[in-house]
């Protein structure tokens, strides 16, 4: 009788490959797009299993080590390693994160359940260009993301600068980054990933997504047909004729992307998208009175109260402007729109409209709170950042992929599509034309 000699690592690497094997042809003979659930089957099921793992293991060291109030040069620098039985997973930055959870009002052992839980996560597969992973939890919580060495190199080094902005700007619309991490597996090569908040949660009801760039080249995608479950992420092209109804917050929004943009442009970023989705209100949250003391509850369930990203008593006030820097407010003439700021939007929440709602005492004093913050009026949902409510629909907004720098190697790209797409719009341009064509793009399809 014949035997066979593989080993024990031989059958394991064989039934990763045919795993492989018929995930991908799965994927070939339906094109799949959309989410999935990672289950035993699945090629990334014992990758994920791991990163649960080792996240579990992370969080809890912020769980039973908080961060001080006052963050530190070395909190931005630090690396922790933990061993686990068949990997180990560093973790960068760690107190930082935990300070920014923590400012968006999100307990440690909440981020901790959903990232952690014994449900599958989700893999999402998209019509994007990217070569990266994407993963989801089962809640669609939160967004795991594999990245390059140079992306994350990236990121850590501009921590301080992101903090900082979202300390002063703490609606920004700029995708929130939960932790950074690396998981090394034995004779294999070692992953990055990071951790977001997904700008489309919850989910629900949700009928349409776009991926907006602010140009027209490669920016069409074909939709899914009717009454089909594939989630198909629309681009610029969709979006025309359509227009993003807002009323009093237009403004709001409009300046809020003129501030992130700036921002990006700064760090000398392209190809960034302002992802948007759109679902229909329910009949009860149409037209709901805008007392006074509705738009305090409102605006306080918006962020958690006196904390901030860096400094936990620099914003005492949820959504305060603090320190605004006049240089991040583009002039007319720089960025060629006539943006209205964020003045305009408090005319409908003066104290003559609003004060009659409270005691005058009391109420004169809140509302001067009320006044000083960045003017957007939140539901109450667990992702107000980056939810908008207008009169008909609530909108999903926010921007992401903000790594790619204007390199060398882009300027090339650059001058080699003026060639081959002469008198179009597209992705790859400075980033000063990319930031001011964006925030025109909001200004045009706004209303």
């Amino acid at each position: 009788m014949e035997m066979s000699t593989a080993g024990p690592g031989m059958l394991s690497h064989q039934q990763r490959s045919m795993k492989r094997r018929r995930w991908g042809g799965l994927r070939q003979q339906w094109k799949l797009l959309g989410l999935f659930e990672i289950d035993q089957q699945h090629e990334f099921y014992s990758l994920t299993c791991m990163m649960k793992e080792g996240l579990a293991a992370a969080i809890q060291n912020t769980i039973d080590d908080p961060p001080a109030n006052e963050l530190t040069d070395e909190d931005f620098r630090l690396e922790v390693t933990q061993i686990h039985k068949d990997f180990t997973m560093e973790t960068f930055a760690g107190p930082v994160f935990a300070t920014l959870r923590g400012s968006l009002g999100m307990t440690e052992q909440e981020y901790q359940q959903s990232l952690c839980s014994e449900n599958c996560y989700l893999q999402f597969i998209s019509n994007s260009k990217s070569k990266a992973d994407f993963f989801l939890t089962n809640d669609k919580r939160f967004f795991l993301k594999t990245q390059n060495k140079r992306e994350i190199k990236f990121l850590l080094g501009n921590l301080k600068i992101y903090m900082e902005h979202l300390r002063k700007y703490p609606h920004s619309l700029l995708v929130k980054f939960l932790g950074v991490h690396r998981i090394q597996i034995p004779q294999r090569r070692k992953k990055f990933f990071i951790v977001m908040q997904s700008v489309f949660y919850p989910d629900d009801r949700i009928n349409a997504r776009y991926d907006i760039k602010g140009c027209e080249v490669s920016r069409w995608t074909e939709p899914a047909p009717e009454g089909s479950h594939i989630i198909v992420v629309l681009k610029d092209l969709n979006f025309e004729g359509q227009f993003i109804t807002l009323d009093q917050q237009r403004s709001w929004l409009l300046r809020q992307v003129e501030i992130d943009t700036h921002f990006l442009r700064q760090l000398n970023v392209l190809d960034y998208s302002l992802l948007l989705a759109h679902q229909p209100l329910h009949h009860d949250e149409r037209h709901q009175g805008l007392s006074f003391a509705t738009l305090i509850v409102r605006a306080k369930k918006s962020v958690n109260p006196g904390s901030s990203p860096i400094h936990m008593n620099a914003a005492t006030v949820p959504g305060a402007v603090v320190d605004e820097d006049p240089a991040l407010s583009l002039s007319e003439t720089d960025s060629g729109l006539k943006t209205p700021h964020s003045q305009a939007a408090s005319r409908s929440s003066s104290p003559r409209t609003c004060a009659k709602d409270a005691g005058p005492a009391s109420a004169e004093a809140e509302l001067q709170d009320f006044q000083a913050q960045n003017r957007r009026l939140l539901p109450n949902l667990k992702n107000p950042l980056h939810i908008i409510d207008g009169p008909e629909q609530r909108y999903f907004v926010g921007i992401i992929d903000i790594f790619t720098v204007y390199s060398f190697k882009k300027r090339l790209e650059h001058l080699w599509k003026r060639l081959r797409h002469p008198g179009r719009s597209f992705s790859t341009v400075s980033p000063q034309t990319y930031c001011l064509r964006l925030c025109q793009w909001v200004q045009d399809h706004t209303k």
